[in-house]
């Protein structure tokens, strides 16, 4: 019974301590399967997109976090289960032979969509990571899923390293349009693809 009030409290401070507002620049906040892929700086990525959709896309939207992260105290591991309901990912696997996209296929067959980052890790400096696979892998596995970019604008100095209090600006996630793995695609092309069309809205929108 407390995870539906800690979501509220926390989809609230989220928007209120950061006045974010979200831009729906390329689609509609329409109830269809999507995976939300953006840039990442900080460990209230996913928080503050997640947050920033309606009600009833956010019941149906699953953040991807690593395990090692999540399962280090029992606060932690009650917020990602209990409330965010993620899809946890071993980054550090104990199995070889086991697919890593395992969890995020499980969920998109379930129906549910997801949030992720496919720079993998949280970057400090300005622009874009290379991107990992896994999005490409993901798109050319679950074709029909809407692979949506969304840039998410001024987090990093709302909260910067080291910070505990935020400071005053205004976070803008500009979403944009739906893109697909097309036929034939090579998965380096498609990566390309999908980090320039990312940069877009950090140009245009950011």
């Amino acid at each position: 019974m407390l995870a539906p009030v800690a979501a509220l409290a926390i989809t609230a401070g989220a928007r209120a301590l950061t006045g974010a507002r979200a831009l729906w620049l390329g689609c509609a906040p329409q109830p269809v399967q999507r995976i939300y892929f953006a840039n990442h700086s900080s460990h209230a990525d996913f928080v503050l997109l997640w947050s920033s959709l309606p009600p009833a896309l956010r019941a149906r939207t699953r953040p991807v976090a690593g395990a090692d992260y999540w399962h280090t105290s029992a606060t932690r591991r009650y917020l990602i289960h209990k409330v965010f309901n993620g899809v946890l990912v071993e980054r550090q696997r104990s199995d070889p032979s086991a697919n890593p996209l395992q969890p995020m296929l499980d969920a998109l067959d379930a129906g549910d969509s997801l949030i992720l980052f496919p720079e993998g890790t949280r970057n400090m400096e300005e622009g874009l990571l290379p991107f990992k696979s896994g999005i490409y892998r993901l798109g050319l596995e679950r074709p029909a899923v809407e692979l949506i970019p969304v840039w998410i604008s001024n987090l990093k100095r709302v909260m910067p390293k080291g910070s505990v209090i935020p400071l005053p600006l205004l976070c803008t996630l500009s979403f944009g349009a739906p893109l697909h793995v097309a036929e034939g695609e090579a998965k380096e092309e498609f990566l390309e693809r999908a980090r320039r069309a990312l940069m877009s809205l950090s140009t245009e929108h950011g």
